[in-house]
């Protein structure tokens, strides 16, 4: 309604999506240079019809306008159609215009929440109560009690929802004989290098009130750490494959079988309650906590995405349907590594029965996935390089016919599994000679030039893309980039890591280990949140990339995912493993010699 009882009118805020065009027939070189420095020298180039939730619409101007609550978007467009032809009149300008209905909002109270939503945050609250149960029997029961075993199960089900025991598991730097101590250190920085990589795409939301400046600062070219996100991702995929196929060696080694259903069992029982979580609070429960005028655009668009989508999400298959209708689209990655997890059997089978022929058959798989990348991102003209000037369609489309296909990451993951392979086989007591060594660290530093140095030209303001360069590096960035990180891990398993190793292997990267996970899964609803929440243009400085309070706010938020869901759904796994083993190694009770007797005498 326009009007409230009392006859107040109710207003709405609505942004108009403005796009700046060039008359073609009124071309000038002084309206060029402007054009070109009103649009910041196109750091990312789109249009209206680019999806805007997931990557934003650099070109397009944003303008808020206050009406009254009875004005549809389209009678907004009109006036704002009328007032941009007005203005262009004559200039050798033009301006489209587009106003969504989801773009306008009004003010919404807490009263006006739906069912659904209430359901979500009644949970949410329930699951709090749980856990303040537990912690609050955890501690009263005392360290005597704590330490002591068999409490039964409905007990041991309680206490795996207890903060005082997740928080302690959670900060314990205690390490398994097995442990592969570099994996967590490597996993950690690859983990911050993507939170600052995601961190400078959601940045481009906001508006500037030096955005040229901030435009031609990030065409420096040592912005390459930024725009090689998709390489960060990389090692996580070689580091499933690596400590996949070292578990399962193992067990082949000692003879036991790789029990598939298990194994699968296992590991929904980590991904899935973490997941299905974030999936509830983000499509019910988010929405409802704050507004703003990018709100609809980078939390509701995501929220109506994830009431239809969830359930792709949740089969783990949602990376085959596209990064525009993808619930969370972040989570692209859960998706491919499970699958890669369900086809990992087999590639650790032929590596452990026959090795050379295994090894000759997972290098021509890798061999092919390599030429599958190289092949779609030069005859589709992808990138996976985002250069100065990258269009919005064309990030969407190598993330759906590249980046997203398992088929087109299994060379890295490949390359985890015979390195699994290879610590096994080799052990911990493995000698290599000095000039060994320094052939390998030769070939590392090399690595690590091809991965971040070589292509960093293609960052510079002024790049013209070309097809070559991006299928050279969509092919071979994450060879050579996993190849650095896989000789670290080999030669700190060995003891020979030096500085790098130790530095690499500290037990407080075990923390970070548990949470990252966690921290994958939330850093893409903080990031949308603050957007969500800005009204105002700020002034660019670097330090926009490194906010202190935002960080913190996604450390907090994946330790409360981790707590509340990962850990006690690990902790009631093994609740329930646990009693059914003492159920079938408890005798049955046997009648007493006297018990006979009794009944004989009735």
């Amino acid at each position: 309604m326009a009007e409230s009882p009392d006859g107040e009118v109710r207003g709405q805020h609505c942004v108009a999506y403005l796009q700046l065009l060039l008359r073609p027939d009124h071309r000038h070189p002084v309206l060029d240079a402007v054009y070109d420095g009103v649009y910041s020298h196109h750091a990312f180039r789109s249009n209206f019809e680019d999806p805007g939730h997931r990557v934003p619409r650099f070109s397009t101007i944003n303008w808020g306008v206050c009406v009254p609550a009875a004005c549809s978007a389209r009678d907004v467009a009109l006036q704002v159609e009328a007032w941009a032809a007005a203005t262009t009149a004559g200039t050798g300008l033009a301006l489209r215009v587009r106003v969504d209905e989801d773009m306008c909002q009004l003010h919404r109270p807490w009263s006006g929440m739906d069912a659904a939503s209430l359901l979500a945050t009644a949970f949410f609250g329930a699951v709090l109560l749980l856990v303040a149960a537990a912690s609050a029997y955890d501690f009263l029961r005392g360290a005597e009690q704590r330490q002591a075993a068999g409490h039964g199960l409905a007990r041991d089900l309680l206490l795996s929802f207890s903060l005082l025991k997740n928080w302690n598991a959670l900060l314990s730097v205690k390490r398994s004989p097995d442990d592969i101590e570099s994996v967590h250190g490597i996993r950690f920085f690859n983990a911050i290098m993507l939170v600052l990589c995601h961190k400078s795409m959601s940045v481009f939301y906001n508006g500037y009130s030096n955005r040229t400046e901030m435009s031609e600062g990030i065409g420096q070219q040592w912005t390459v750490i930024a725009r090689a996100a998709s390489l960060y991702t990389d090692p996580f995929i070689m580091l499933s494959g690596l400590l996949t196929s070292y578990a399962y060696v193992k067990k082949l080694e000692r003879g036991q079988k790789i029990n598939i259903v298990d194994e699968l069992r296992n590991r929904l029982i980590r991904l899935v309650p973490s997941l299905a979580a974030l999936i509830l609070f983000c499509s019910f429960v988010l929405p409802w906590l704050g507004s703003g005028p990018m709100w609809n655009l980078v939390i509701k668009t995501h929220s109506d995405i994830c009431k239809k989508h969830w359930w792709r999400n949740l089969l783990f298959i949602h990376n085959w349907f596209g990064f525009e209708n993808m619930c969370l689209t972040h989570t692209h990655h859960v998706g491919i590594d499970t699958q890669l997890f369900m086809v990992s059997p087999l590639f650790v089978w032929l590596l452990w029965s026959k090795p050379k022929m295994g090894l000759g058959i997972l290098g021509a798989i890798a061999a092919i996935s390599t030429v599958l990348r190289y092949y779609y991102t030069y005859f589709y003209e992808l990138s996976f390089f985002v250069y100065f000037g990258s269009s919005v369609s064309q990030m969407f489309r190598t993330a759906d016919l590249s980046y997203v296909m398992p088929t087109h990451r299994l060379t890295v993951y490949l390359m985890g599994v015979i390195l699994g392979y290879v610590l096994r086989h080799c052990g911990r007591d493995f000698k290599l000679k000095q000039s060994h060594l320094t052939l390998g660290w030769t070939a590392a530093l090399v690595c690590l030039y091809l991965s971040v140095v070589t292509p960093s030209f293609m960052g510079k303001v002024g790049y013209q893309y070309q097809a070559v360069h991006a299928a050279n590096y969509a092919a071979f960035a994450p060879i050579t980039w996993c190849f650095l990180f896989g000789w670290i891990i080999f030669i700190s398993y060995i003891g020979k890591g030096g500085r790098v190793g130790r530095f690499f292997s500290w037990q407080g990267f075990l923390v970070c280990t548990r949470l990252s996970y966690a921290l994958y899964l939330t850093q893409f609803p903080v990031f949308f949140y603050n957007v969500g929440l800005t009204k105002a243009p700020v002034q660019y400085s670097l330090f926009v990339m490194f906010n202190v309070k935002e960080t913190a706010a996604i450390f907090i938020a994946s330790a409360l995912l981790t707590l509340l869901f990962e850990m006690p759904a690990q902790n009631v796994k093994n609740a329930l493993s646990r009693f059914r083993k003492q159920q079938t190694a408890t005798p049955p009770k046997v009648a007493s010699s006297q018990e006979p007797q009794k009944l004989k005498a009735h």
